[in-house]
């Protein structure tokens, strides 16, 4: 993952939006959501089905995202396909995914990246 620094102090825009982020995908529904969509585009009766749960229940998730400029929606005939907006979401999901699974299983911290180029050298 690429990763640009982050000023000392942070910038107030980018904090509201790291907030709105976190904000949209503090449901597990719509981060199960946003795994589901890194591959493409997905047809909300797709998701559907691989959420097991109501069509209104899935449609209300993906306009969060949607309005959290989280998610892309493009109309084909009576289908409503949606996508990321960018691969950024999808990364930060799998990384909140990687803490829960270390935490639940007890694993051990990986080392930081400069640790990890000192032990190549």
């Amino acid at each position: 993952m690429h990763q640009h620094p982050v000023p000392s102090p942070p910038h107030p825009e980018d904090l509201a939006r790291v907030s709105e982020v976190f904000k949209a995908l503090s449901e597990p529904t719509r981060a199960q959501l946003v795994l589901l969509l890194p591959g493409g585009q997905r047809s909300v009766m797709r998701l559907v089905k691989a959420l097991g749960q109501p069509q209104s229940t899935v449609s209300r998730h993906l306009a969060l995202l949607r309005g959290a400029d989280l998610v892309r929606t493009r109309r084909e005939g009576p289908s409503v396909h949606h996508r990321l907006a960018d691969t950024h979401v999808a990364q930060l999901v799998r990384e909140a995914f990687s803490h829960a699974q270390h935490d639940r299983l007890g694993l051990p911290d990986h080392p930081a990246a400069e640790t990890v180029k000192e032990h190549v050298r």
